[in-house]
């Protein structure tokens, strides 16, 4: 909806002939007011105001200072807004047009010149408050001298130039820092806008690294859920082999209950077994102290049977042979064709006569001390590579003693046992051995 107005509106058959909007702006002369460089049309400064205390109205002022009014105290979009509420309608004209528009009707009252004074004593009203208590000129341009470079720029400019203490000096000096402060600001814009447009390539740079951060975040969100999820997956089977665990213990005791329940002597033949255990080994110190002793009483015999002889010999023969005969007069060893001999125990200065006595015939010689140098660990070792097992009995420790008897009963090994480590000894022990002769070819 359009609506004439000889300042405002246009309709299609106006366009031959330009109107007060479409004045051709014309430059100034140097040294001109500044009216004329805003584009208005210059005249005379009024007189100064009456010196009442009524504030001036916007058509009151001059005419050069409706142009800074209306374009820094009034929003571009709330002039529009005026003006339609005003006319009734919508205003066609451009921005430019309707500012030039609202200056031409605020020289004279009227509804616009009504509107746009109630507009800015609403929007300003701190200000004007401030105002109200300065009395004198020379206070009110150090007001604004305050003010000019603070937040409310537009309501110092529209309490200074409505106060009634405003003469035409302080007008054209405020009207000028308002001109100044536009081009400031037009440069601090343009600043501004160079830094906006760095600040957006430098934006653009960071949206980049942080998309990249968050595609790596998101990498590791996923690869941490991956372990995450392993983890649990190991907890879970940890979680199902302990339960597994505490279920057989728990029926490993069940049955113990009911095993004690069902014997109540169990645990009396735990103990009873332990006690067999130790009366065994102490049967079979019992037995070595046994065997000890039959071994010296043997050796006793033996002795004295040789005693015996050598005396039945002296008074057949005559005088006594030398000691060197004893060992002639012994039975000679079979052959024993490359059988493996071994001699546990014995002295170590007779093992060159054993190792002589049966190597000469046919056999090899091993030897063990029984426990005394060499460790009884090797001795089972050893009794593997035998044929034929001579122990010392004289000569051994228990332990070997015990090992090589359990060895041959095991192995069905021929063992000679020998009391006297003597190299007559040796030869009737393998005398009394008669092993199986050889098959000829």
């Amino acid at each position: 909806m359009t609506l004439p107005s000889p300042a405002l509106m246009r309709t299609p058959s106006d366009a031959a002939s330009p109107g007060p909007l479409e004045a051709p702006m014309q430059h100034p002369p140097m040294g001109a007011p500044l009216a004329l460089a805003c584009g208005c049309t210059a005249a005379p400064f009024p007189p100064d105001p009456p010196r009442g205390s009524r504030r001036r109205r916007v058509w009151e002022l001059s005419r050069h200072a409706h142009c800074p009014v209306v374009g820094v105290c009034l929003p571009l979009p709330v002039v529009r807004k005026l003006v339609d509420k005003v006319l009734g309608g919508q205003a066609q004209a451009s921005d430019y047009e309707l500012h030039c528009g609202v200056n031409t009707e605020c020289r004279e009252r009227g509804a616009i010149a009504e509107a746009v004074q109630k507009e800015l004593d609403r929007r300003y009203a701190a200000a004007l408050r401030q105002t109200q208590r300065l009395k004198t000129t020379v206070a009110l341009a150090d007001w604004w001298a305050a003010q000019r470079h603070g937040r409310d720029v537009p309501g110092a400019l529209w309490a200074t130039l409505s106060h009634p203490r405003c003469d035409a000096i302080l007008e054209e000096q405020v009207l000028a820092d308002i001109h100044m402060l536009q081009h400031q600001n037009g440069a601090a814009d343009r600043a501004d806008l160079a830094r906006l447009e760095t600040l957006l390539q430098e934006n653009e740079v960071l949206a980049r690294e942080l998309g990249a951060a968050q595609q790596r975040c998101v990498q590791q969100a996923a690869d941490h859920a991956r372990r995450l999820e392993a983890t649990q997956a190991q907890l879970v089977r940890a979680r199902a082999d302990l339960i597994g665990r505490d279920t057989l213990v728990a029926g490993l005791q069940d049955e113990l209950r009911a095993l004690e329940a069902a014997v109540p002597s169990l645990r009396s033949r735990d103990e009873l077994t332990r006690q067999v255990a130790h009366q065994i080994e102490r049967i079979q110190d019992l037995e070595r102290a046994l065997l000890r002793t039959r071994h010296e009483l043997e050796r006793e015999r033996h002795r004295a049977g040789e005693a015996l002889a050598a005396l039945h010999a002296t008074r057949a023969n005559g005088p006594a042979s030398p000691v060197g005969d004893a060992d002639e007069a012994a039975p000679v060893p079979p052959p024993l064709g490359d059988r493996a001999v071994l001699c546990v125990g014995g002295r170590a200065a007779s093992l060159s006569a054993y190792r002589r006595v049966i190597e000469d015939v046919g056999g090899r010689f091993l030897h063990h001390d029984g426990g005394e140098e060499d460790k009884v660990a090797r001795l089972d070792d050893t009794l593997q590579a035998a044929d034929l097992v001579i122990c010392q009995t004289g000569c051994i420790s228990h332990n070997a003693y015990w090992r090589v008897k359990d060895h041959c009963k095991r192995t069905g090994k021929r063992c000679l046992f020998v009391e006297n480590p003597s190299q007559a000894s040796l030869k009737r022990a393998l005398a009394e051995w008669a092993p199986p002769v050889p098959d000829e070819a």
